[in-house]
């Protein structure tokens, strides 16, 4: 009886025992840092299913053959062998480069005039010279045609030369990355320290020679990054090259015929691969640069105002005068082709290309599809993105877990979108997968354009956090506030501006993108894009240029509300910033 009274005893002790320890790790793991935990697992999971994953499938299929049989890179070996991929890569390295160099220095003098002279209209300047953002790559393509094509009004121009090949693609190209170009050019050149022009006058040092050492070196970071993203958008670009490449092959186009034309997928993921090369080359680059650049601007440093300088401004003007036109009368063709009655040989004005219930068989279903696609995108991915970035940025523990995560985040950066798209054929087209049952829905094209656009969602993000004074998150843990609660009263508040603009991107972007959907729409979940693309191949220009033209005004829409929104919300949350 004693010895089963003690056994009780010695039962009932380690039980409390046990009890007291199970507390005790409760109380050491807060409440928070559960929160933080079950978010880190979560995105965790969602990077590794859309992004790690479809990237393994495509290199796993480069070294299959049709039967899904090991070869090795045979795949590698028959496609280095033959003399049309040397072509196409010499192609594109070679409209890569044009486009580079062209970009860079319009870009660079446009950003100059807006930010260092006293020219007027400067707003309207900075409205025009970002205006090709909104517009689908496809539509600068399809106003060339308009302009310089067999039956263009400006053919003459162009003398003996066609616009269908390199001069086309190189064209279309400059339109669609120089606003890239001159956003970023923009924010690398307004911030510069006055002191130093001060010290170049003081010196009596020309003006020439002041913008060599003064102007140049401390913009040359922000060039260098234009530079190369600038190469890596014309190298992965599908839309231009697709409409008015003519028989000029480049790797993007490859891939498309390779898949789509061919059906050959192994050789498509080969292709793939070589793309993926010089995407994350230069990437890389980009990264080495901007861990190479350092602030040149201090809390002792006076912002630098230009003063009026008419010669200076004259010039500024009429350069910008010149580009703005130019940028007006791309944009301008594509409206007034989608209203030519029947290019060239009829053109009276209609809106009969605007009625797509009877020119497609898809009617309005794709421009229904885009509006759906991107509004989710939106709300889900500004969703997903602002809490991920705060999580990695604000987290107070699993500093290793976030570290890993802050790499894997600038991966779709990298990955150019007929790759990623190509990969998810691969990953998710698998019965054995239990996520086949999304592909060709339209979660399946919302979940792809979210991972392709994350990475400048995440950085936006990011920088928009790193604002927030470090006081703040130190004193709600000093008060023991949750952080959750610090999140929703403080910090998604302060920092709506950069939410709005996180939101705006990720629609106007998924109104535009083609690269990275062309391969994974189905029937019922075509874009107005792709719908594009399709009308042109089919001949009827036109209403082509009318949809590309319905997706440039959906998407100037939308940067109007939250222009609007934006304003309307600043007294409320940003009146901080003013004191």
């Amino acid at each position: 009886m004693n010895t089963r009274t003690a056994n009780m005893r010695s039962v009932m002790m380690s039980t409390a025992r046990l009890q007291q320890q199970t507390q005790s790790l409760f109380h050491r793991i807060s409440r928070d840092n559960l929160v933080l935990f079950v978010l880190l697992a979560g995105l965790s999971a969602l990077m590794i299913l859309f992004i790690v994953m479809p990237l393994w499938a495509m290199l796993t299929k480069s070294v299959q053959n049709a039967q899904g049989e090991f070869v090795g890179l045979a795949n590698f070996a028959h496609y280095f062998s033959s003399a049309s991929l040397w072509h196409s890569l010499g192609n594109t390295f070679t409209v890569g480069l044009l486009v580079t160099t062209v970009v860079g220095m319009l870009a660079f003098g446009y950003a100059y005039a807006l930010t260092r002279s006293c020219m007027p209209c400067k707003g309207l300047f900075q409205i025009l010279g970002t205006a090709p953002i909104l517009a689908p790559s496809l539509l600068p393509a399809i106003s060339l045609i308009f302009l310089f094509g067999n039956q263009g009004v400006a053919k003459h121009l162009l003398g003996e030369q066609s616009v269908y090949g390199m001069m086309g693609i190189a064209l279309g190209l400059i339109f669609w990355t120089f606003p890239h170009a001159l956003m970023i050019l923009t924010t690398a050149m307004r911030t510069s320290d006055a002191r130093l022009y001060e010290a170049a006058r003081a010196l009596k040092t020309s003006p020439m020679k002041t913008f060599f050492l003064v102007t140049l070196p401390a913009a040359k970071y922000g060039l260098i990054s234009t530079l190369i993203v600038v190469f890596t958008l014309v190298i992965t670009d599908f839309g231009v090259p697709k409409v008015i490449g003519g028989s000029y092959n480049v790797l993007a186009t490859d891939i498309f015929k390779q898949v789509v034309g061919q059906q050959n997928f192994a050789m498509g993921a080969v292709t793939s691969l070589i793309l993926l090369f010089p995407a994350l080359l230069a990437f890389t680059a980009n990264r080495w640069v901007q861990s190479k650049q350092k602030s040149l601007f201090d809390t002792r440093s006076v912002p630098y105002q230009p003063e009026p300088h008419p010669v200076r401004d004259g010039l500024c003007l009429l350069y910008c005068s010149v580009m703005s036109i130019a940028v007006l009368a791309v944009l301008g063709m594509a409206v007034y082709g989608s209203l030519v009655t029947f290019w060239p040989w009829n053109k009276a004005l209609t809106l009969n290309n605007y009625n797509f219930t009877e020119i497609s068989t898809y009617g309005w279903l794709p421009y229904v599809n885009s509006l759906t696609m991107a509004g989710w995108t939106a709300l889900i991915g500004t969703v997903v993105i602002f809490i991920g970035a705060y999580s990695m940025e604000k987290g107070r523990a699993f500093a290793p877990i976030r570290q890993v995560m802050q790499v894997i985040s600038v991966i779709p950066m990298a990955v150019p979108g007929m790759v990623l798209g190509l990969g998810y054929i691969f990953y998710f087209n698998d019965a054995n997968n239990p996520l086949n049952v999304l592909y060709g829905t339209m979660a399946f094209l919302v979940v792809n354009t979210v991972v392709h656009y994350y990475t400048v969602g995440h950085m936006t993000a990011l920088t928009a956090l790193k604002q927030l004074p470090a006081e703040i998150e130190a004193t709600a843990a000093a008060i023991k506030l949750p952080q959750y609660k610090l999140f929703v009263k403080v910090t998604v508040p302060v920092c709506l501006p950069a939410i709005l603009d996180i939101a705006t991107y990720l629609f106007v972007n998924a109104l535009t993108t083609t690269s990275a959907v062309v391969f994974l729409y189905s029937t019922d979940t075509i874009p107005a894009s792709v719908s594009v693309l399709n009308m042109d191949d089919a001949g009827q220009t036109g209403a082509a240029a009318a949809m590309a033209v319905m997706i440039m005004i959906s998407a100037a829409t939308a940067k109007i509300v939250q222009l609007t929104l934006g304003k309307l919300l600043e007294n409320r949350t940003q009146a901080w910033r003013k004191k």
